[in-house]
């Protein structure tokens, strides 16, 4: 284990009386429950939550036209 994981086991493990290897059981069945409870994502969800993401971060007013990269027959400069 990793020093801050250890750490953490054997305080948690000092408060609650309860052994090493019950705590890391108790740890694991309660992400397993949280998993299960998140609905699957498709590939396709992930990408679209991705880009969703990445789009609140892009200022108001940006575009993609890239008008300053060709000229006016649309050739690039």
């Amino acid at each position: 284990m990793q020093r801050q994981a250890r750490d953490l086991a054997h305080a948690l493990a000092c408060r609650t009386g309860q052994p090493l290897i019950r705590l890391v059981e108790l740890a694991l069945e309660h992400y397993e429950r949280e998993l299960c409870q998140k609905p699957s994502q498709t590939p396709a969800q992930v990408l679209w939550d991705l880009m969703a993401e990445g789009r609140r971060r892009v200022l108001h007013g940006t575009t993609s036209a890239h008008d300053d990269v060709y000229d006016e027959n649309g050739l690039p400069i």
